[in-house]
């Protein structure tokens, strides 16, 4: 692969199909390769590239990858003279509103780099106190990556930059996994972080994503909100981010349901930290269609927490996907207690929000009726763009479950 030049010099010229130019002069970031007319210059993966539409006319520069659907990602509707100063610029724009959003507290955790949404698609950066976790997740971002941690490392001077750039969305892209160090000291096996007041032990070397689930922030602290003096049961609870938020709001008993023996041992081991009573929270390993079946109907919990992992990765599962989620939500909303709220979400980008809110609506019991309370999603940290609804990943929604 030919380097980046310092000056970001332009190294090939995409030309858009006639009625193709539409998505882009609205904003969205992605240019399918079905929109393409003609392509001249260097075609290697990362390879910067001038946008025109199919007047010649120019509408930005991108990075070009010939594997995969998503031709072009988007990098700037103006020219860029220079790679290095975007990319500086874009990390100083993204550090202003963590900064204002209050976020970049010490001990505290949050999400730098949201892709897209911060003009640097294919790169999700988040912050562990001390400690940078970075995933580069395409060809372009790829190019991009030496640039944006030097841009991370002068305006942060973090104590360390970990990388966890792996998955299918590489692959894809034609590109290997790469986890490991990539500037300044090791992470430790547990990073202590602070979050509304409970503290988490967070394994970023070999946790799910960066370690945590950053993007339930807002949701953690509306759960220890309303289960305050609750019986409160939280599903897919991976290393107890709902559970211990809970019991820290004074749930008066919550339930961790979690499949993955090292996640419910983490869980445990910040429930200790935040000097939580153990005999108000119970972690069990187990299924969680299962669990919701054996639910004691004298002992039925007040709230329900629904945050699985994705049921779609591919658009060849969203039917799957969509049968998946009734069911869940079926057994949970039987198991609640009369009155009583679920709040529940999906991560599978393949699953629209209306798509997903119509499989809720759909999943109430029978002899039963639901009031839809409040639409659930990231925080602000996790800015996405008006025209890429793509970007909105995580939706939910809170649920009251009432007899008819």
């Amino acid at each position: 692969m030919n380097r980046l030049g310092a000056d970001g010099t332009v190294e090939a010229t995409v030309k858009l199909k006639r009625g193709k130019e539409g998505p882009i002069r609205a904003g969205h970031p992605w240019i399918f390769s079905g929109a393409i007319a003609s392509f001249e210059g260097a075609s290697e993966p990362g390879a910067v590239v001038r946008i025109e539409g199919a007047n010649g006319k120019p509408m930005g520069v991108g990075l070009y990858n010939p594997n995969g659907s998503i031709a072009v990602r988007v990098l700037s509707g103006q020219a860029v003279p220079s790679m290095g100063d975007l990319v500086e610029r874009r990390v100083g724009d993204a550090i202003a509103l963590r900064r204002g959003l209050g976020r970049m507290s010490p001990g505290g955790a949050y999400r730098l780099l949201n892709g897209e949404g911060d003009g640097l698609p294919g790169i999700v950066v988040d912050v562990y106190d001390r400690f940078v976790v970075a995933q580069i997740l395409n060809a372009g971002a790829e190019r991009l990556r030496g640039l944006v941690f030097d841009a991370i490392q002068a305006e942060l001077s973090p104590a360390g930059i970990y990388e966890r750039s792996t998955g299918g969305a590489r692959r894809e892209e034609g590109l290997e996994d790469r986890v490991g160090h990539a500037r300044g000291e090791e992470p430790p096996e547990r990073v202590k972080i602070s979050e509304n007041d409970v503290t988490y032990l967070v394994d970023v070397r070999g946790g799910q994503k960066t370690g945590f689930f950053l993007d339930q922030r807002d949701n953690r602290a509306l759960a220890a909100e309303l289960g305050r003096d609750m019986r409160v049961l939280d599903c897919f609870s991976y290393t107890g981010g709902f559970a211990l938020a809970a019991a820290k709001g004074g749930a008066e008993h919550v339930r961790a349901v979690e499949t993955s023996g090292p996640a419910v041992e983490l869980a445990r081991a910040s429930a200790e930290a935040s000097g939580l009573d153990g005999a108000r929270l119970d972690f069990r390993m187990s299924d969680v269609f299962d669990a919701l079946q054996r639910v004691e109907p004298e002992n039925r919990p007040e709230m329900i927490i629904l945050d699985p992992p994705p049921f779609a990765r591919h658009r060849a599962d969203r039917d799957r996907a969509t049968r998946a989620y009734r069911d869940l939500n079926r057994k949970a909303l039987k198991a609640v207690a009369p009155g009583g709220l679920v709040m529940t979400f999906s991560c599978s980008p393949h699953v629209t929000r209306d798509l997903f809110v119509h499989v809720v609506a759909t999943s109430a019991p029978q002899g039963h009726r639901l009031q839809f309370l409040r639409a659930l999603g990231a925080p602000a940290d996790h800015p996405t763009l008006p025209a890429h609804p793509e970007g909105e990943y995580l939706c939910g929604i809170l649920v009251r479950c009432l007899p008819d």
